[in-house]
């Protein structure tokens, strides 16, 4: 039986979605990557913010279509699932099941039981035992995303996280660097070490923040070139874990620090736990320490009783510390979270606004550090040819997939697709470089 996933959201749901393939290729089924070509359709959604539940509920629409032609199946999976599940029994009756975010290891009993009429509704179950069948990647061969926990108890005033994916919960170490070997040895040379938030791992399992002991016992795996961390929490950014990344050669200096905001008022009514003084005293030891670190964060603008004040708090906050890679987003009314219940609500234009200006500051900022990299030799993880420019493309160590910036090349001969070359930086526009591969004569 042919089977077509769609994976929405963040990296974590994409692990879920590269699990449940591994569940079904296990199984003996075959996974078509055209839905118009499956019999069984997998819609695994995101419930984060509105955007991600109206691109959810689209999707689900889009693939519904199908089951006019091949399809006899449509599941849908993950947080909006298990946020929304009775809703979307009761309002789209082209769904066949509903598999929460803990039961997505049982996606293979699900088909068999909607084969024979049921409709299978999961939810409610935060279940971690993965199968010890090896996940099936989606992503190119030469990297893969290891989810070291799942969950969260941050409890941001902001975020329905833990309500649709339960507590934190970390992964026993052995079978995460199990894992990492695996991927090691079938190819993958960047780890991407992933979780609602990093910085936490291990506390619940071992009594003791371990994400420095993980890293280390990660980049001893032969065959991995780089390892790189998100959603580092800055409240558990210890000495211990810087004195990691300055040590440990394989892991990249980039640390994605989620924030949200800088004025002390509104990190407080968000439920964060440092103070604008604590945020930057913090960021100034992390450059102090390692002066080439990349820092990336995301804030957010229109919270709740975000005075003018407020925001150019935030702003200037932007345009002090200068942060290579910065993402901003207009506050979000989630239903269900503490912050959808407070009385001073911002228009929906100031929000958005706010947010444009904030990444009209930081567009400013990344020239200027672009611009800085020009004459330097940058390693390059390459990860494609644009046969329109006629060059190559990839990630310096500074740039996660799909959120960062990419470098541009051009090389004498053919380059390998996943392999690591230098290229030396001629120009620069805000997000992306372009340059030159080094020949191995030049290196010399």
């Amino acid at each position: 039986m042919n089977i077509g996933v769609v994976s929405l959201g963040c990296a974590k749901n994409l692990v879920d979605t590269e699990v449940m393939l591994g569940i079904l290729g296990h199984e003996g089924y075959r996974i078509v990557s055209d839905p118009a070509e499956a019999e069984v359709i997998i819609v695994n959604t995101c419930a984060f913010i509105d955007s991600a539940k109206e691109e959810s509920i689209n999707t689900v629409l889009e693939m519904a279509a199908y089951k006019e032609e091949k399809c006899r199946l449509l599941i849908v999976c993950g947080c909006m699932a298990e946020r929304y599940h009775d809703e979307i029994m009761q309002e789209l009756p082209e769904v066949d099941a509903v598999v929460g975010t803990g039961d997505y290891v049982k996606i293979a009993d699900v088909i068999r039981r909607a084969e024979q009429g049921e409709k299978p509704v999961l939810y409610g179950h935060m279940n971690d035992e993965l199968p010890e069948e090896a996940r099936m990647l989606s992503t190119p061969g030469y990297m893969a995303y290891l989810k070291i926990a799942d969950g969260c108890d941050n409890c941001c005033t902001y975020c329905i996280i833990p309500k649709l994916r339960g507590k934190y919960r970390s992964r026993p170490m052995e079978d995460i660097v199990s894992e990492a070997q695996e991927l090691a040895a079938s190819g993958v040379k960047e780890l991407i070490v992933i979780a609602q938030d990093t910085s936490r791992y291990g506390i619940d399992l071992y009594g003791a923040y371990k994400l420095p002991v993980l890293l280390k016992q990660l980049c001893a795996i032969d065959g991995v070139h780089w390892v790189r961390v998100l959603y580092v929490y800055p409240e558990m950014i210890t000495d211990e874990l810087i004195e990691t990344y300055r040590t440990e050669k394989k892991l990249v200096h980039y640390m994605d620090i989620p924030i949200q905001h800088a004025h002390d008022a509104v990190l407080k009514k968000m439920g964060r736990h440092l103070n604008h003084e604590k945020l930057v005293a913090l960021l100034e030891k992390l450059r102090k320490a390692i002066p080439d670190m990349v820092l990336r964060t995301t804030v957010i603008t229109g919270f709740p009783g975000e005075t003018e004040e407020a925001f150019k708090t935030l702003l200037l906050f932007v345009k002090t510390m200068r942060f290579d890679r910065l993402g901003a987003f207009p506050y979000s009314k989630e239903e269900g979270t503490p912050a959808a219940k407070l009385s001073d609500q911002l228009p929906e234009d100031v929000k958005v606004a706010r947010a444009e200006e904030v990444l009209r500051v930081q567009a400013e900022i990344s020239l200027a550090l672009q611009n800085e990299k020009i004459g330097t030799v940058l390693e390059v993880l390459t990860e494609g040819y644009d046969e329109e420019s006629l060059m190559y493309y990839g990630r310096s160590a500074g740039d996660a997939p799909e959120v960062d910036n990419t470098v541009y090349f051009v090389a004498m001969d053919e380059v390998e697709i996943g392999s690591f070359v230098p290229v030396e930086i001629l120009t620069a526009e805000e997000y992306e470089l372009v340059g030159r591969m080094i020949t191995e004569e030049e290196e010399e």
